[in-house]
């Protein structure tokens, strides 16, 4: 009895010690909370540092589970993929916490905050997906297969940049990372599909994208393209900076145009640009998918989204209608042909 007794109170004491810690925790984690010129802005800690007033929402990781990633990119790990365990769920957290106080994936409501998650993930899947022509599962189970293009035909230096940004010696600025360092607007298709890696391309100002990209994050992409296929969390960081990015001066960028904190001007109104998944589509790709009717390389974009819409349990019919989660008829922001004029 007195052995059981010892037992009972070992069990006791470990009960008292996890409710302690649990304390703890949550105490580490609560919401700062002050105003600034009279408006309500927070600091969530790691997740959401820095006064921001989408810091006062919900974050990330709190509707979005690392069990949610792995079955959004299910086949990543298998066997035959290219970046087998390269990508994972706690690398995108840490590279999205630096953009969680300027909105991304904390703006609006939490079903607009998990409509923003799908539709950034969703564009990413459909740029790494190996899962086309007979892959178990289809394009949409394949999703951040590829971190990098793996038949690169040229080293991809322009001279026009040569002032600005110019090449360096031995580097290849070939395509890599979540959305993948492009021109994405510049590009041809030449397959029947939207999938970067999988594609040859007829422009070769990518340094200038390494560069750019490069300043932002505060690393050299120019001398050292390749970390990032060398870092997950610096890939899915580089692909966060372009979806909060405008492509031009007085452009949306793809978080602006996909939460509504965009408003369409009255040429935009005219050019069927409208806020939504469609336009980002506008934005990240052009005419390479957009203003052609419902073609295959746009739908695929598309299917990636409402797919891990579903998943992620908000549901499709929460893309809303044809108009607005397509870009079929939209006249893209930058037309690639010279003849075409931009409005």
């Amino acid at each position: 009895m007195k052995m059981e007794g010892k037992k009972i109170c070992w069990l006791l004491l470990g009960i008292l010690f996890l409710i302690v810690s649990i304390a703890d925790a949550d105490s580490s984690a609560q919401v700062l909370v002050k105003k600034v010129k009279g408006k309500k802005v927070c600091d969530k800690g790691w997740e959401c540092k820095g006064w921001s007033e989408y810091c006062c929402n919900l974050t990330i990781t709190d509707y979005f589970d690392t069990y949610q990633f792995e079955e959004l990119f299910a086949k990543r790990n298998t066997p035959v993929a290219h970046a087998v365990g390269f990508w994972d769920y706690k690398s995108f957290i840490t590279a999205s916490a630096l953009y969680q106080p300027l909105g991304f994936g904390t703006t609006g409501n939490k079903t607009t905050q998990m409509k923003e998650i799908a539709a950034f993930l969703g564009h990413v899947g459909s740029q790494t997906s190996c899962g086309y022509g007979v892959a178990t599962g289809g394009p949409t189970a394949w999703g951040l297969c590829y971190n990098k293009e793996l038949s690169p035909t040229h080293e991809y230096c322009d001279d026009y940049y040569k002032y600005t940004y110019p090449c360096a010696p031995g580097a290849e600025y070939y395509g890599r990372g979540a959305l993948p360092v492009y021109w994405l607007n510049m590009f041809e298709t030449c397959r029947s599909r939207v999938n970067m890696f999988e594609m040859g391309h007829s422009r070769f100002d990518r340094q200038y994208n390494y560069g750019k990209i490069g300043d932002a994050l505060k690393v050299d992409l120019l001398n050292h393209p390749e970390y990032i296929e060398q870092n997950a969390t610096l890939a899915f960081q580089a692909a966060i900076h372009t979806w909060l990015t405008p492509q031009k001066k007085g452009q949306p960028s793809a978080h602006e145009a996909f939460v509504g904190t965009w408003k369409p001007t009255k040429n935009d109104t005219l050019a069927k640009r409208l806020p939504g998944f469609g336009t980002t589509m506008n934005i990240l790709y052009g005419d390479r998918v957009c203003g052609k009717g419902d073609v295959d390389d746009m739908n695929t974009i598309v299917t990636h989204y409402l797919y891990y819409l579903d998943l992620m349990g908000v549901g499709r019919e929460e893309g809303g209608p044809h108009e607005v989660l397509t870009c079929a008829e939209q006249k893209p922001f930058n037309p690639s042909a010279p003849t075409q004029a931009s409005s």
